[in-house]
């Protein structure tokens, strides 16, 4: 084989490695999305639009704990423990929310010497 043609090889790897790497992360990005659209979904079932404000008011302040608060909820919801009205209230979540945030506060103060 010539240099050129070797050359030449070696480009048309690098391209399918490219071509393969470009058709990867399509695939993550679309399992992202389904994803994301799916949760959207539950989240319109569970709360209502005041709940889903103040979830967006939280997600601006601390993003991983809105995300927190979305798969508890999302479990809550799945497992049958959301008892009264779905959607939930706004009093309800605020409620909901002050149980979470107290559990949290009582984790974060487990410190020992």
């Amino acid at each position: 084989m010539s240099d050129e043609e070797q050359l030449e090889e070696i480009r048309r790897r690098k391209l399918e490695q490219l071509r393969m790497q470009a058709e990867q992360q399509q695939n993550v990005e679309h399992q992202q999305y389904e994803y994301e659209t799916k949760k959207y979904e539950v989240m319109r079932k569970i709360l209502s639009a005041e709940g889903r404000q103040r979830l967006e008011n939280i997600r601006l302040v601390k993003p991983q704990f809105a995300e927190q608060i979305e798969l508890q909820l999302i479990q809550l919801f799945q497992s049958g423990k959301l008892k009264g009205a779905i959607p939930l209230p706004d009093k309800a979540f605020k409620n909901l929310l002050e149980q979470i945030t107290s559990k949290e506060k009582k984790r974060n103060f487990n410190i020992k010497k």
